[in-house]
């Protein structure tokens, strides 16, 4: 008898001891994932997923473009993917499905369920699969510096953006950046669920974009950069490239080419720009405000070859005609200047962005102010006003103070990199504020999103222009996705901090904030 009872004894520990090996840890629940930007509804399951198990995705052909994207993406983390149709009860599968019965309203809305034998993205369009999929990826990531790197928690993520428009400014004029390095640039705002790049591709240092018809402006005028650097320019073929590969990631270029002024490239290039007949000098300098195209029928066919050839390559459905510190342009002109160009792009079936200095033309309805001229380090808020005036000619706005989101100013007065005339920005103010709130003058409805630009008069690699970047970027990319009732610094602080071993672990260069406590300085 007690030989049996010894024997059951002995088979009852090795059942525990197997059922222990084989149960996941004890993680923290999906709600508390350093998620950014934060989604809007999250209901943990409090389970685990081991993410080594997954070892096939799956869907169908309508997405198979999508399916080489993502297993592009999560190639280094598993191995073995295979493409096949499914069900969704298949274990140790992701499934990738466009369902139009989910409980969203936006094209990028997504429902992510993390169960613990499989992972379900849904979404009515491919973008919001792809959402879902960047949402995944960085819970994946989160992981692998947590102390159970295998491992996810479980639960539903039924998620979409408060703003249609997400986006950044990546200035190329004042300094080149070639192919490889705007490439990594996507991915780096990609991440935080950016859908708009808008480039900057001319200004009075440098013409970055080949155009055919007028092919002097990159035989000279891409000739230098800020401080008398080679500077360059993107060959149409190159530019289709940046637009193909921002369109993987569901990012829509923005193309912008600055008029009446901020021109001297162009001038430096044509001597029948300028009213006097002669060719400018190539400018290397920061200064604003000195160059301005003169008012003839030449400068309107220049404006209208430009706005053509770049449509042609530019799918999206803007095009950003500049319009600011034309200080050098007589008024009566530069109304003629922004009346005559948004009829252009207009009849290239575009929709007019420019700064806000551009609600004194002729606009046309739905057209797009850019609302950056907000500095607190100036009395009044001319760009606030310039908004509101032009609210009669039933605009846009695109919100872009430039006091808090432009990425170009410094984080501090000892920060190297960066300007100041907007004042410093650091990580909490560029965070801690809403529009709503903050500018309650303007229409919610005529609100489509946030951009955040990064000006490049001081930086000129890719390491610097990730520096000005992070950490302040996903704060922005918060703001433009996530309710405001749901987003508190104190909270967000932390979240942002465990990204900074993100960042380290893809040799991503950032400004290590005093107001957040990296991850890496607790682990000292």
């Amino acid at each position: 008898m007690k030989v049996y009872n010894m024997k059951i004894y002995r088979f009852a520990l090795l059942i525990i001891a197997f059922y222990s090996c084989n149960q996941p840890p004890v993680i923290d629940p999906i709600q508390d994932s350093a998620l950014i930007p934060y989604p809007n509804q999250i209901i943990s399951s409090n389970q685990a997923l081991k993410i080594s198990s997954i070892n096939s995705i799956i869907g169908d052909e309508k997405i198979s473009d999508l399916l080489k994207v993502i297993n592009k993406e999560w190639g280094v983390l598993v191995q073995n993917i295979d493409y096949k149709k499914g069900n969704l009860s298949k274990r140790n599968s992701l499934f990738l499905e466009i369902d139009n019965n989910i409980n969203v309203s936006s094209d990028e809305g997504y429902d992510l369920e993390i169960k613990n034998d499989r992972i379900i993205i849904k979404g009515s369009t491919k973008e919001g699969i792809y959402r879902g999929w960047q949402s995944l990826i960085q819970i994946i990531e989160l992981a692998q510096n947590s102390d159970n790197i295998d491992y996810i928690p479980t639960g539903n993520i039924i998620d979409q953006p408060e703003y249609g428009y997400r986006g950044t400014m990546l200035d190329v004029a004042r300094h080149f950046f070639n192919l490889d390095e705007v490439k990594r640039h996507i991915d780096l705002v990609s991440y935080y669920k950016i859908n708009h790049l808008h480039l900057h591709l001319s200004d009075d240092q440098g013409w970055r974009i080949e155009i055919k018809s007028w092919p002097k402006l990159t035989e000279i005028g891409s000739l230098t950069e800020v401080g008398g650097g080679k500077g360059g320019f993107f060959t149409q073929e190159q530019y289709k490239e940046i637009v193909s590969y921002a369109a993987s990631k569901f990012i829509t270029i923005v193309p912008e080419i600055e008029i009446p002024g901020h021109i001297n490239s162009a001038l430096a290039s044509y001597a029948k720009l300028n009213c006097d007949g002669k060719l400018r000098e190539l400018y290397t300098g920061i200064g604003v405000g000195f160059s301005t195209l003169c008012n003839t029928e030449y400068s309107y066919q220049f404006i209208d070859d430009v706005v053509r050839e770049i449509s042609s390559i530019s799918p999206g459905s803007y095009f950003h005609i500049g319009g600011d510190e034309s200080y050098a342009t007589k008024k009566k002109d530069y109304i003629e200047f922004i009346s005559r160009t948004s009829e252009i792009v207009k009849k290239y079936n575009k929709t007019v962005i420019g700064w806000d200095d551009i609600y004194l033309g002729d606009i046309p309805p739905n057209t797009v102010l850019q609302f950056w001229n907000y500095s607190q380090n100036e009395p009044g808020n001319k760009g606030l006003d310039n908004i509101l005036n032009g609210l009669k000619k039933q605009p846009k706005v695109l919100v872009s103070p430039a006091a808090l989101m432009y990425l170009d100013m410094k984080y501090d007065s000892l920060t190297k990199l960066g300007l100041n005339w907007a004042g410093f920005i650091d990580v909490k103010k560029g965070y801690d504020w809403s529009i709503e709130k903050l500018f309650p003058e303007i229409p919610g409805d005529k609100i489509i999103g946030v951009e955040a630009p990064l000006w490049t008069e001081t930086t000129s690699n890719s390491s610097e222009l990730e520096f000005l970047t992070l950490p302040r970027l996903p704060g922005y990319a918060e703001i433009g996705w996530t309710k405001t009732s749901l987003r508190d610094w104190s909270e967000y602080k932390y979240r942002l901090a465990k990204h900074s071993l993100i960042w380290r672990s893809k040799n991503i260069n950032y400004y290590p904030s005093p107001l957040i406590q990296l991850e890496e300085e607790k682990s000292n």
